[in-house]
């Protein structure tokens, strides 16, 4: 009896804001590893890059973190709601302080994903009565 390999749904990615064109904007060894790591989520993996929460800006946000002889590198994502990894913000730092602007970004695309997500499931009980 051969055994089926077991298929597993990865889990989506949604960039919110610029953030996608920022993370193309990062070193080339950076974007691997970065991209890896959101590659190990979206499998249900624990991230092999640090990561660290985020509770600042609110529950279930964490920061995937790189760095380099020039910088450090940021990811803020919201961990899988339904399915869906949410990536608020990437940026990049040169002083060991996060700038309040960065931290500012991140906390309006979590509360634009947090009501685009519970007007997604109002909507859904609409079309199923």
């Amino acid at each position: 009896m051969a055994l089926e390999p077991r298929i597993r749904q990865l889990k989506d990615i949604h960039w919110d804001g610029d953030s996608r064109q920022i993370l193309a904007g990062f070193p080339q060894e950076i974007r691997e590893d970065l991209g890896f790591a959101l590659f190990e989520m979206q499998q249900g993996k624990a991230p092999s890059l640090q990561a660290r929460r985020m509770h600042s800006i609110g529950s279930g946000v964490y920061e995937l973190k790189d760095a380099d002889e020039v910088a450090w590198y940021r990811v803020i994502y919201l961990s899988a709601i339904d399915n869906v990894i949410y990536v608020l913000h990437c940026f990049e730092k040169r002083s060991r302080k996060t700038d309040k602007r960065d931290l500012r970004i991140a906390e309006e695309r979590l509360s634009t994903v947090l009501r685009r997500i519970k007007e997604q499931k109002k909507d859904a009980k609409r079309t199923k009565k």
